[in-house]
């Protein structure tokens, strides 16, 4: 049997999952797919995330906070190597990243350095945009690494 895929969630998955259901359509659908998702195929994956993901799950109102690190209760963490620093260096300075979204960097080299599958985000600004995706790939073979498939959890809701 083949190894299940390896599945990096970043704080946004997580974020959606614990919030209270919101007023606007687009982030309500959002919402739901990403529900749908951890209840229907988490299943099929090896999840993981990393002390970034924590403490940004950790910040904010303490009753939210308290809910996404129930989410993330007994996930791997995969480390922050110098590695890891070193690819989120250079998709900052290389301006595949912007540079004010320099956690961003760190979640994509992160996913890369670690081999995993899947960059799970709903961060369409700075991870699953469709006008990045090539860069960042590029970035990350450039670094020895294969890029991860960053998708959202709505394009991973398919058998």
């Amino acid at each position: 049997m083949a190894p299940r895929a390896r599945i990096y969630l970043e704080t946004t998955v997580v974020s959606y999952l614990a919030a209270r259901p919101s007023r606007d359509l687009r982030v309500a659908a959002h919402q739901q797919a990403t529900s749908e998702w951890w209840t229907r195929r988490r299943g099929d994956f090896d999840l993981f995330a990393s002390q970034l993901v924590v403490e940004e799950a950790s910040a904010g109102d303490q009753e939210a906070a308290s809910r996404r690190l129930e989410y993330l209760r007994g996930l791997p963490l995969l480390d922050l190597t110098d590695r890891t620093l070193a690819l989120a260096e250079k998709l900052l300075t290389d301006a595949v990243v912007p540079t004010e979204a320099e956690q961003d960097a760190l979640h994509i080299a992160v996913a890369a350095v670690h081999g995993m599958d899947y960059l799970l985000t709903w961060n369409c600004r700075h991870i699953a945009n469709a006008t990045m995706r090539g860069r960042i790939e590029r970035t990350c073979v450039e670094a020895g690494c294969d890029a991860p498939v960053i998708c959202t959890p709505e394009e991973l809701l398919e058998d």
